[in-house]
């Protein structure tokens, strides 16, 4: 992927990268919830999609 940073989805559909803003905002809009709670379940279970949403009772 480029350094494209209007890009609207996350590079890797299967992890979230928290260091890029737009990924930050695609998954908060996703799930809708907000970046803290994004954050503290990241530092919980890890980045990878599928244990995220699990965890939020979105799987």
């Amino acid at each position: 992927m480029s350094d494209d940073t209007n890009h609207r989805g996350p590079a890797d559909a299967q992890r979230i990268n928290l260091n890029e803003r737009y990924e930050v905002r695609y998954w908060t809009s996703a799930p809708g919830v907000s970046e803290e709670r994004l954050r503290e379940v990241v530092g919980q279970v890890g980045v990878m999609v599928k244990d995220v949403r699990r965890d939020l009772g979105q799987a």
